[in-house]
């Protein structure tokens, strides 16, 4: 029966949450690396919680965070008494010899609010699963979204100095009056899609997409311009020789010479030649679904 119940408590370490709170108090610069990733409903304890907002209100104040302060701020709240005293705080600040391990600290609360989070949201989950009168799309998302929502809490962010930020920003906009026209990003060849992009950004997500045979997946056989005069080289031929110069258009829509950024090796696909109603022949990998006597292949 024991162990029954034991192992019904939901997950906490005391012995973290004290350890973050007394390193807070202990060296207040501290609370910079933690502020921003734990919040007060992380600590199981709930005089835990009571101290940890305290901080968090002596922090947004810019006021000091110590043994006094806190004790001040509970004592005005009517909670010092109800959090253990001064005797408490002090005991906290005893626990640890230095700040020096308060992201372990944090990382161990932040863990286990984790997972008492996920047990609750499996719950509620599961509650999900008897309802008959949404869609299982529906309800699936809804899972899905719980679940996200955990994850996302989990993520530990840190302040950034503005002062390296404005530095960054300062060299950009530098940089972009001295050589006006030049693209911020990666130029794409395509000059209406650079000026509306301004060509590609570190943090885009770029999808390609497009019609069937419109050049998405070209096969290694085709011939393109070669930066020799009047030859033509296959892609194969440029991808085995990787210092192939190739012609291409520059943002002025002028013919340039250049280089192959890069090249992925994604092995050797099966072409088919494939023949339309109207007679159209066109060449396509195994990727392309078209329809065969037997079936869509």
């Amino acid at each position: 029966m024991a162990q029954e119940i034991l192992e019904k408590i939901p997950p906490r370490s005391i012995e973290a949450e004290k350890a973050l709170l007394g390193s807070l108090m202990l060296n207040p610069d501290s609370v910079n690396k933690v502020i921003d990733y734990v919040e007060a409903s992380d600590f199981y304890q709930r005089a835990h919680q009571e101290i940890y907002q305290v901080c968090q209100e002596l922090f947004e104040k810019a006021e000091p965070i110590d043994l006094l302060s806190v004790a001040n701020r509970l004592k005005e709240k009517g909670l010092l008494d109800s959090v253990g005293g001064n005797s408490y705080l002090t005991e906290l600040i005893n626990i640890v010899p230095t700040a020096a391990h308060i992201l372990s600290y944090a990382d161990t609360v932040r863990g286990k609010k984790v997972l008492r989070d996920l047990i609750d949201t499996g719950t509620e989950v599961a509650v999900l699963g008897y309802n008959e009168f949404e869609s299982p799309e529906k309800l699936l998302d809804e899972a899905e979204g719980r679940i996200f929502s955990i994850s996302q809490k989990g993520l530990r962010h840190k302040f950034i100095r503005i002062k390296d930020e404005l530095e960054e920003a300062f060299n950009r906009i530098d940089r972009l009056s001295k050589y006006k026209g030049e693209l911020r990003g990666l130029p794409t060849g395509f000059t209406n899609l650079d000026n509306i992009l301004a060509g590609l950004q570190k943090s885009d997500l770029i999808i390609l997409a497009s019609r069937p045979s419109m050049g998405k997946c070209i096969a290694g056989n085709t011939k393109i311009i070669s930066s020799n005069p009047g030859s033509l080289s296959t892609i194969e031929e440029v991808v085995r020789n990787k210092n192939e110069n190739l012609f291409t258009l520059n943002n002025n829509l002028k013919i340039a010479k250049t280089k192959a950024s890069n090249f992925i090796d994604n092995g050797k696909k099966d072409v088919f030649l494939l023949k339309t109603d109207l007679g159209r022949e066109i060449e396509v990998t195994i990727n392309h679904p078209f329809l065969t006597i037997s079936g869509w292949k």
